[in-house]
């Protein structure tokens, strides 16, 4: 997997990057820490959701249910992420995507692994 180019360097990528920091950062006890080379939301210790640029195209990595990234490795805009045991999905981001679609998986996802306190 390529990741050598940043947000910055892409059209549009930093515009999605600031969208998709402020929706992860608006929920209870998130924070954001840069790993791997790009940024990773958090809910306590876990992450939930991963801003990236793989193979030159950006994307937003989600943690959701087995059965969830199944059926969304079924649409275009998804691929499977290369970590996370089938736990993980990844979303193309440089071509048109509905924000509302984006909240939703975010939400699912740190609802996945946000304290349930």
């Amino acid at each position: 997997m390529n990741r050598s180019k940043g947000p910055n360097a892409i059209p549009g990528a930093r515009e999605v990057l600031e969208s998709l920091r402020a929706l992860c950062l608006s929920l209870p006890e998130t924070s954001e820490r840069a790993s791997w080379g790009h940024p990773n939301f958090l809910a306590g210790k876990k992450t939930f959701v991963t801003f990236e640029i793989v193979h030159g195209r950006p994307s937003i990595a989600f943690r959701l249910n087995p059965g969830d990234v199944q059926e969304l490795t079924r649409k275009k805009q998804f691929f499977s992420s290369p970590y996370g045991r089938g736990q993980w999905i990844s979303m193309w981001v440089d071509a048109p995507f509905e924000w509302a679609f984006v909240r939703n998986l975010i939400a699912r996802s740190y609802r996945l692994v946000a304290l349930k306190s």
